[in-house]
């Protein structure tokens, strides 16, 4: 049995995993140790109000409390963060965590992440349950039996407001860093390998501020196949969608994933007939990676590689982005 140590309370940690946890305890008591999980966060003030949780004020603490050895841990922490959490974590013993999403904000990070694997032996697991989601398995098995012809085109859609957070937190640098890693995690699933053709991104426009890079992300990728992906996110719209449209040689497809974690429903329109089913991706993405690290496959956990191709494609296209506002910024001057 596995211990669970939850590092970072905020939204993810608190508001997200120790809620799914709970009930993947309760599904599956034989993957989780019986004593309460451990709830530490290194830059906020330690909460108290949490329920079946022992707050440790630091991961020394933290430490004290469980056997490395025995423990995953789930790294909530903002992403900008992740090179030096996962250093701590590996200098105290941990080897095991599952690792928000995005795995890392930008190449070299990813390198740096790569380096400590391969020196502590950690295993990491990134949060992937998009992909794990039945709707995207439904999907997946529409592509890969051929009943509605080749696979031609995906557009993915992931808009809502995200003002008070964006502006309270800069543990995101851009919009890409934000949704993306889910939608683009899911599409490199569906369609394979991919190259970026296109990317953009706007301002977020508050009424008493601008934040830089972080109102909406676009890209664009062309897959090995000959699939062409659309992916859009942006953060300051008035409402909140979760939508995959797929467009084969011989129809459409849309899929809309759960909107929030207050209703665990997906629907799925193939030909016009409505599927509406539940989908508690997260807590099954979960329970996947604990049998994981019980019985660990070689060469590591699948969604590893995959968002590492994630890092890569995003980095480019905020390296794009950036290198656009440099050329428009020197003809404006």
């Amino acid at each position: 049995m596995l211990h669970t140590l939850v590092l970072g309370l905020g939204r993810a940690g608190s508001g997200l995993h120790l809620r799914v946890l709970a009930k993947a305890r309760a599904t599956a008591p034989d993957l989780f140790h019986p004593e309460p999980m451990i709830g530490c966060d290194p830059v906020a003030d330690t909460r108290h109000d949490l329920h079946d949780v022992i707050t440790a004020a630091s991961l020394d603490v933290a430490t004290k409390l469980v056997n490395p050895q025995r423990t995953v841990v789930h790294v909530c922490t903002p992403p900008t963060t992740r090179v030096a959490v996962l250093t701590q974590l590996a200098q105290h013993g941990f080897r095991r965590a599952i690792v928000e999403k995005p795995l890392a904000t930008g190449v070299g990070e990813l390198r740096e992440i790569d380096a400590l694997r391969q020196r502590y032996g950690l295993d990491l697991v990134v949060v992937s349950h998009w992909m794990a989601a039945e709707l995207t398995e439904r999907i997946e098995q529409l592509v890969w039996h051929g009943e509605l012809g080749e696979l031609r085109s995906i557009r993915f859609t992931q808009d809502k407001p995200r003002f008070t957070r964006s502006a309270a937190t800069h543990g995101h640098p851009t919009a890409f860093d934000v949704e993306l890693p889910h939608s683009l995690g899911v599409v490199l699933q569906l369609a394979g390998p991919a190259e970026v053709q296109r990317a953009a991104w706007t301002d977020m426009r508050c009424p008493d501020a601008v934040l830089p890079r972080m109102g909406s992300a676009h890209l664009t990728l062309h897959h090995a196949g000959g699939v062409t992906s659309e992916i859009s996110s942006d953060l300051t719209s008035p409402v909140q969608q979760r939508r995959i449209v797929l467009e084969f040689t011989g129809g459409q497809v849309t899929g809309h994933y759960p909107i929030s974690d207050q209703d665990d429903h997906a629907q799925l329109v193939v030909d016009g007939q409505r599927h509406i089913f539940r989908d508690d991706a997260l807590t099954r993405f979960v329970l996947r990676a604990y049998r994981h690290f019980r019985t660990p496959a070689a060469g590591g956990h699948p969604t590893l590689q995959v968002h590492r191709d994630v890092v890569r494609l995003l980095a480019e296209a905020k390296q794009r982005c950036a290198l656009a506002a440099e050329r428009s910024s020197s003809h404006a001057r």
